[in-house]
């Protein structure tokens, strides 16, 4: 162990990150106790003193879709669980058990990291999604994170209907020490993203996330936007933008199904990321998304501070959301 993998009071690089990540995992599964408590409470309910019978498993699954983990979802757990208990004594965390490990199998293809290629210089990530899902907050955690990882990052404040969304990134901007490209009220939003792709090029930046407007009543305004944006951004750099990231409120539930078709056909949605998770019952919806859309998950995000964005994975999350430790592992 060198010297400078050692830090104050006797602990390594790798002690921090282990506190760190048990400290996110924590907070996880507080975040998703709404979802997980409604859960754990119906299988209870459900399965006291009873063996696994056809209405057993009819109310596992109606409990499944009321929880948002969306119809399709619901029906492969329970006859998964059918197919190996199915008249035999069960326990409420035994049921538990099952769902969290055929979750865990959904996510794993899902769970993947938002990888900056650093052949892309800048790397730019267009952010979209409607008003309220959380964009500018998760493009100012991002780079925080990013800034914090050694990248140089800069951010635009492509929402130029806004004036609250463009003066959000710029306190995000000064909390991370990240440049912010901004205009008027009203400005040309792919003229925007023109001319701060052309800055962060001639700044060297490795990073380059530029916030959108997400105003979902006026579809077809909102789409003729993005598409302008992104045939901008070709003019400077034609391989952008190397990501376009899906921010999605967990609190609406089912209705991110809707969302996530109505963006992937506006533009090139290549990952989601969800927030609000500790506001809502609905985390399930998670699963459902991915049992559906198959798209990279790359960020959840559980409260208000910096670090409360972080990488999805699976384990964890399919453990906290059937109410299990997650520091145990799955069957």
């Amino acid at each position: 162990m060198s010297l400078r993998d050692m830090l104050p009071g006797g602990k390594t690089s790798d002690d921090v990150h282990q506190q760190y990540q048990g400290e996110w995992q924590l907070k996880l599964s507080e975040g998703l106790a709404k979802s997980s408590s409604k859960i754990v409470a119906g299988i209870g309910d459900i399965l006291t003193k009873r063996k696994l019978d056809d209405a057993s498993l009819t109310e596992l699954e109606d409990l499944l879709i009321t929880a948002d983990l969306g119809t399709a979802t619901a029906s492969k757990l329970t006859q998964a669980l059918a197919k190996e208990r199915f008249g035999k004594d069960i326990t409420p965390e035994d049921v538990r058990e099952s769902f969290a490990a055929d979750i865990r199998r959904i996510l794993e293809p899902v769970a993947r990291p938002l990888v900056i290629d650093p052949d892309h210089k800048p790397f730019v990530v267009l952010v979209v999604g409607v008003n309220g899902a959380g964009k500018t907050t998760t493009i100012g955690k991002i780079a925080h994170q990013m800034k914090a990882a050694g990248k140089k990052v800069a951010m635009a404040a492509g929402d130029t209907f806004r004036a609250a969304a463009v003066e959000q990134l710029k306190v995000w901007g000064q909390r991370a020490d990240v440049p912010v490209f901004a205009k008027d009220t009203g400005a040309d939003a792919a003229g925007l993203a023109f001319e701060a792709l052309l800055e962060a090029k001639k700044r060297g930046d490795d990073v380059l996330l530029i916030d959108t407007a997400g105003r979902l009543q006026n579809k077809d305004e909102l789409m003729a936007e993005l598409q302008k944006i992104v045939r901008a951004i070709k003019k400077v750099e034609p391989s952008a933008p190397h990501a376009t990231l899906l921010v999605l409120d967990a609190t609406v539930g089912q209705n991110a199904h809707a969302q996530v078709d109505v963006f992937k056909s506006m533009t090139g949605v290549t990952g989601l990321v969800m927030t609000k998770l500790d506001g809502t019952a609905k985390g399930g919806v998670v699963v459902a998304l991915a049992e559906k859309f198959g798209l990279p998950v790359h960020y959840v995000g559980v409260g208000e501070g910096a670090n409360d964005l972080r990488p999805f994975t699976s384990h964890h999350f399919a453990r906290s959301l059937m109410g299990l430790n997650p520091d145990l592992p799955t069957n």
